[in-house]
């Protein structure tokens, strides 16, 4: 049997076992959502931009897949700490495989979250444009969990123990959230922001999403995928060359 195949099945039975870390993980996404969904909904309305829930929600979604890909990637901390990855690494295939293999099971637990907050938001009130463009929909979530789920790996094959997480999340995780567009429209920012902005990864992701499920685009869907498919090319790339120099 594949060691990517074996990796990512571990990864994802451990997700189904831990329902304390399913219900835990709904927490933020839900205080996002209901707390600004509807308390900022009637100034969002005011300014003439509609539903503010309808606005939010697809960024709330892409916020989920961002912090589940990146914690499950860096999850590489904990199997260090606790000598599975020792045990790991001393099986007689490539790094590269068990890169992937840890990759894709992060990727595939961030989709797990992404959907079930989905399906929170659809509960709440959140309407889709146009059913026939969930696949598209979908197609985005993936792309978001394969690069930050790459991201979270790379990260966590050069920090050597976990008190570097806090800074990671303070310096690069909360920025490239808050820098997406998730929250607020990235039309009419200042020059400086606004180039940021577009150099944000996750900002591709979010409009992606947000085209898909609202029909409202920022950079164009084709502009969206090609760049998230880019980078996570080149995360992958970067990953498993950190990852097959890791020494433990």
């Amino acid at each position: 049997m594949s060691v990517i195949y074996v990796l990512w099945l571990r990864e994802l039975r451990r997700y189904v076992r831990s329902r304390t870390q399913i219900v835990a993980s709904l927490g933020q996404p839900l205080l996002y959502l209901v707390v600004l969904g509807f308390g900022l909904g009637p100034v969002f309305q005011k300014a003439g931009q509609g539903s503010y829930l309808q606005f939010v929600a697809p960024g709330i979604i892409a916020m989920t897949v961002l912090f589940s890909s990146i914690f499950s990637g860096m999850g590489l901390l904990w199997d260090r700490q606790f000598g599975f990855l020792r045990e790991t690494l001393v099986a007689p295939v490539p790094r590269i495989q068990v890169m992937l293999g840890r990759t894709l099971g992060a990727a595939t637990v961030a989709m797990c979250q992404g959907l079930l907050v989905a399906i929170v938001c659809f509960v709440v009130g959140f309407r889709v444009a146009d059913p026939r463009a969930l696949p598209v929909a979908l197609l985005f979530m993936a792309l978001i969990a394969c690069l930050f789920s790459a991201l979270g790996t790379a990260i966590g094959s050069v920090l050597q123990n976990i008190q570097g997480f806090q800074l990671i999340m303070n310096f690069l995780v909360m920025p490239i959230f808050f820098l997406s567009g998730a929250l607020y429209p990235l039309n009419n920012l200042p020059g400086v922001l606004s180039i940021v902005t577009r150099l944000d990864p996750l900002a591709y992701g979010v409009d992606g999403l947000r085209t898909a499920l609202m029909g409202a685009s920022q950079f164009g869907l084709a502009a969206d995928g090609s760049v998230l498919v880019l980078v996570a090319m080149m995360l992958l790339f970067i990953g498993s060359y950190l990852f097959s120099k890791i020494q433990v």
